[in-house]
């Protein structure tokens, strides 16, 4: 447990530190990359769901 509460003690004291412009910048790109997962695992359920794995 205590290590869970240091590493929540260290991404409080990281996003304390930085400025506006890049917590809004690390925070479009976390956005971002999210969506970018989203849409390639949205193309993967496409192929199998329109039978591009049958034989």
């Amino acid at each position: 447990m205590t290590t869970i509460l240091l590493f929540k003690d260290l991404y409080n004291q990281a996003f304390n530190k930085l400025q506006f412009l890049q917590l809004v910048v690390l925070k479009s790109f976390t956005w971002f990359a999210l969506g970018m997962i989203a849409i390639g695992f949205l193309a993967f359920v496409y192929r199998i769901t329109s039978g591009f794995f049958t034989i």
